[in-house]
């Protein structure tokens, strides 16, 4: 089902929400603190959200993670809260605003409500990279240089080749990507967007090829790569140049060998 992560300093009421949820068929990740909370290495699909904690404000670790991950909806959850508080935390992105003693069926509404928002935020996005992705199939212009690259691009697409788009910021590279693929045998499979400045460093690995169960902390589950989910189809790192030498290495190492291993893992994509 999902990944969610319950952020409360309360025992009692983790080890229940965990009860609640894990009957639900959902994977249940607890932190008791702010701190805990950020060491989470793995993006959940939801979080539930205490107010107080021992080491911070919860609504404020609630901006934290809208800048982070804007798409993963939060509940905040409180037993001391005020007007304010659930007026604050809404201007914040919380996705609704639960108070205590919890109650089993509320709990249970509030995060199918959310879970199915992420899903629909999802899908139209998806539809929205697909209608870009046919827009960019029909690039439009007449110009001698831009039908000379229009035409190299096309004659890249028909290839396995790896291809590399260079250019100033603004100049059509992502439009540019988007006609190879929808050019290419690949244009059935999927066309996968990586942008390698917007993720950190820490992580690089992690997005890029994934990585196994307990590989390591907070790694609750096994996750596919970037790589991985263009398979079949074609990816595209976006200002790969930002990442560390020894990560760019890495990229380089599965272009040029058509296949990935997932961090901790003996399984290969390709």
């Amino acid at each position: 089902m999902a990944r969610i992560l319950v952020v409360d300093d309360e025992e009692n009421i983790g080890r229940s929400l965990r009860l609640i949820l894990e009957r639900e068929g959902h994977e249940v990740a607890l932190a008791r603190s702010v701190a805990e909370a950020r060491a989470e290495v793995e993006e959940p699909d939801l979080v539930l959200l205490d107010v107080r904690l021992p080491d911070g404000n919860g609504v404020e670790l609630l901006k934290e993670r809208k800048q982070r991950a804007p798409e993963t909806p939060v509940l905040i959850i409180s037993g001391q809260a005020t007007i304010a508080d659930a007026v604050e935390a809404t201007r914040a992105g919380a996705f609704d605003f639960l108070e205590k003693p919890l109650s089993r069926d509320r709990i249970l509404v509030a995060v199918r409500n959310a879970l199915e928002q992420r899903q629909l935020r999802t899908e139209n996005e998806q539809l929205r990279v697909k209608l870009e992705e046919t827009a960019a199939a029909r690039m439009i212009g007449n110009h001698p240089a831009f039908l000379a690259v229009v035409e190299q691009a096309t004659m890249a697409a028909r290839s396995d080749a790896r291809v590399l788009i260079m250019g100033e910021s603004g100049t059509g590279k992502e439009l540019l990507a988007a006609h190879i693929h929808a050019e290419s045998p690949f244009a059935g499979g999927p066309f996968v967007k990586v942008n390698c400045a917007a993720i950190p460093a820490e992580l690089v690995e992690s997005e890029l090829f994934g990585h196994e169960k307990g590989a390591f902390t907070g790694a609750a589950g096994a996750r596919k790569g970037k790589f991985e989910l263009a398979h079949g189809g074609r990816s595209f790192s976006m200002r790969s140049a930002t990442c560390r030498w020894r990560r760019r290495r890495s990229c380089c190492a599965c272009c040029r060998r058509a296949s990935c291993s997932a961090w901790a893992g003996n399984g290969r994509c390709g």
